[in-house]
């Protein structure tokens, strides 16, 4: 170890102060960890998690690369994220058993990486494993050679021969595959170039296709018909992803075509899902995904992400159904995160775990979210304790090793008809009792909390506040996603660029494409709520950013590393949806809504570009690129623009005229609320406001579509038919 190494192991120390614990049962008699390796200089929750593994775990970066090359040693590196049950099984039963350790050091330079930091490494290697064959998934351990480019790989690996039927151990896995390495040099070198060249043949598109046309979205929806699960909503099989099924594309196919089977599967899902354990029916919020296919049992991790995308999708469920129940799950997801997962400063923290400890003292998973009757009783009186017992449909042999995942398989009045009880008195001490039992749950052990503050997906909960904030007319969501948007600002950008992580003050990478592609979108949504134009006026900025840093002029669409990347052996531009959506996917869709409003044709024409890159994906899978479809959706609609002219002491009146808007389901559209003067000030930067004045001295709404705008009106009666007639019009060929 080098002299400057052990003098930023020994600064990092005093900054650590004495309330940091080394994560590892690998102690000196003084309580401080035995091992400690790189990874203590990291910020990166995750990271800090291997920082005391006797494994000599190296960060990304020009120090492993340089070791790698001299020594000529394959590099070892894996991925995965803090949260992560099966990357903590990973670390307790491998990373941190010393045998395995030195065979590691000996013969590997071994690099691990936060897969939410730098998900760019990840996606690639990801790519690689599946191009192998075999499975994707975290944790994932791939092994390189010196010049970065992958000859092996997989996920989880148990840590010996035997430990797991049928599964080779890790310790095995290493050992053959130096023995390889050392032996069939040239194989390896051959089958790494071959990889490589694949990986960038599936990351070269041409801007040369044609454009989607009108019989992409119904034969994406059939496709979807093919794959749902009748009975249980969602995709049929386990596990469950909640993204599995895009219920906001098939929300927009409903409003064009008037399907009511396409409704129900959209409905049909949302109720799903609410309904089983995936949702935490104590706490709120959701799940990452259910392990079986009735969305009981979840993998209890929570994921800002998973949360921030199911709002939306709950949210147009409300506008189209007015089902109260869709309204009740978007303010308890946002109530949570608030409560839960907000940081100082107004941003938002990434996940936290499944695990926590047990009443024995050990890491069990799901302990912190389940029940027994027994639990229930001691803290509620009878009545009470019975009807939650029968609402949340718990038994003492409970559905998950011994306790009970709550889930409300039955509707609330059938079992207030079997209690002999009223619905609503059913449901006001089942509400009081939610109270009593988060109460109760807080005194657990607490599942760790990944206190990273991620700007994309800081981008994708600002946009789910700033629309709940809209549609539910909340003005205290839209302050959080304002309050959120104005700490992303202030506290990860720097010198104009956006940075990818923020922890304990510490900036992590320059940003990638979804960074900017959903702050984008953060922005507009933004606007949308307050209309508050230094909002579009940021988002327009944004998206020249994004251009200049990502942009492929050639084969259009946009790459997901920003320029100048050269330690990736590809430049990546990816469009499928994973967890969440592509960068690509939204960044279309932006510049299809601030072409919209700005009139640039240049954005037009960069967004069919992007279409013509991956047409060709879309039509041969278009389940893989679900939130694409929903820009082509927006691409082939006849958009709507609404230019509401506040006239100053018509207060009520111009509320009336907005909830108009916050009630009725118009995903592709775009909205103007200001008085004269505002007006006037931003026609230059909005030509769609040019003429738009009151009339008479009062509120005056202007809607507009494909072939014109239609007649001022003045009463939300007038207001709906307006709308309701200039929507579902055919794009012109």
């Amino acid at each position: 170890m080098t002299r400057d190494l052990q003098a930023a192991y020994h600064e990092m120390r005093k900054v650590r102060g004495p309330d940091y614990k080394p994560r590892t049962h690998h102690l000196d008699a003084d309580g401080w960890a035995r091992y400690t390796n790189r990874l203590f200089l990291e910020s990166s929750p995750y990271l800090l998690q291997h920082a005391h593994n006797p494994v000599d775990w190296h960060p990304w970066g020009e120090e492993a690369f340089q070791k790698a090359r001299q020594k000529n040693l394959p590099v070892l590196v894996s991925i995965g994220y803090a949260t992560c049950h099966w990357c903590h099984v990973m670390e307790a039963e491998s990373f941190e058993d010393e045998e395995i350790a030195r065979t590691i050091n000996a013969n590997f330079v071994p690099i691990k990486i936060d897969r939410e930091e730098r998900p760019d490494v990840d996606s690639i290697y990801m790519q690689a494993v599946q191009a192998m064959g075999l499975g994707g998934g975290w944790p994932l351990n791939v092994w390189l050679t010196p010049d970065l480019k992958p000859f092996f790989g997989g996920t989880y690996f148990p840590a010996r021969d035997g430990d797991r039927p049928g599964a080779t151990g890790f310790l095995s896995v290493l050992k053959a595959l130096k023995a390889y390495y050392d032996d069939n040099r040239g194989k390896v070198d051959e089958t790494a170039r071959a990889l490589a060249t694949h990986l960038a043949a599936l990351n070269k598109t041409s801007a040369d296709g044609a454009l989607p046309d009108e019989d992409i979205l119904p034969k994406a929806v059939q496709l979807f018909r093919q794959i749902y699960d009748p009975v249980n909503g969602g995709v049929r099989g386990a596990p469950k992803f909640p993204s599995s099924l895009p219920v906001r594309l098939l929300l927009r196919h409903y409003r064009r075509s008037g399907e009511a089977a396409t409704l129900d599967m959209a409905v049909h899902t949302l109720e799903k899902m609410a309904a089983g354990g995936m949702y935490d029916h104590i706490g709120g919020g959701f799940h990452r995904y259910s392990t079986d296919a009735t969305w009981l049992v979840p993998h209890f991790e929570k994921m800002l992400y998973d949360n921030a995308l199911l709002v939306p999708a709950y949210l147009e469920g409300y506008q189209v159904t007015r089902n109260p129940l869709f309204k009740e799950v978007a303010q308890q997801v946002l109530d949570y995160v608030l409560k839960e997962m907000q940081a100082p400063g107004g941003a938002f923290y990434a996940a936290t775990d499944a695990d926590s400890l047990g009443p024995d003292g050990e890491p069990d998973e799901g302990y912190f979210f389940t029940w027994t009757p027994e639990e229930v009783r001691a803290l509620l009186e009878k009545e009470t304790a019975d009807a939650v017992i029968a609402y949340y449909a718990m038994s003492d042999r409970g559905n998950f090793e011994g306790r009970n995942v709550l889930h409300t398989p039955q509707s609330p009045g059938s079992v207030a008809q079997a209690l002999g009880a009223g619905e609503k008195t059913l449901l006001a001490m089942v509400a009081r009792a939610r109270e009593t039992l988060w109460e109760a749950r807080r005194q657990r052990d607490q599942p760790l909390r990944d206190e990273k503050v991620l700007a994309a997906w800081n981008g994708l909960m600002i946009s789910a506040l700033a629309r709940a904030g809209f549609v539910l007319d909340r003005p205290d969501y839209t302050a959080a996603a304002e309050q959120a948007a104005l700490f992303i600002l202030a506290n990860l950008v720097d010198a104009d660029r956006l940075h990818r992580s923020w922890t304990a003050g510490r900036l992590g990478s320059h940003g990638f494409l979804e960074d900017y592609a959903f702050m984008t979108a953060a922005f507009i949504d933004l606007y949308e709520a307050t209309f508050d134009l230094g909002w579009l006026d940021r988002a327009c900025a944004y998206e020249e950013l994004t251009a200049s840093l990502f942009a492929d002029e050639q084969g259009g669409g946009f790459f997901n590393s920003p320029r100048r990347h050269s330690e990736l052996i590809v430049r990546e531009k990816g469009a499928q949806d994973n967890a969440l959506p592509s960068g690509n996917s939204v960044a279309a869709a932006n510049l299809l809504r601030l072409g919209a409003y700005t009139g640039q044709a240049d954005l037009s024409r960069r967004a069919e570009a992007l279409f013509k890159a991956f047409n060709d994906s879309l039509i041969e899978n278009p389940a893989a690129y679900s939130e694409m479809l929903i820009a082509v959706e927006a691409y082939l609609d006849a958009r709507v623009e609404i230019i509401i002219a506040v006239e100053p002491g018509c207060e009520q009146m111009t509320a009336e005229l907005l909830d108009v808007l916050r009630a009725t389901f118009l995903p592709n559209h775009v909205v103007f609320v200001g008085d004269n003067t505002t007006i006037q000030q931003a026609d230059q930067r909005i030509p769609l406001l040019s003429g738009k004045t009151t009339i008479d001295h009062q509120s005056t709404v202007y809607v507009c579509g494909r072939n014109g705008c239609r007649q001022p009106v003045f009463t939300p009666v007038q207001v709906v038919e307006e709308i309701s007639t200039a929507v579902l019009l055919p794009k012109e060929s």
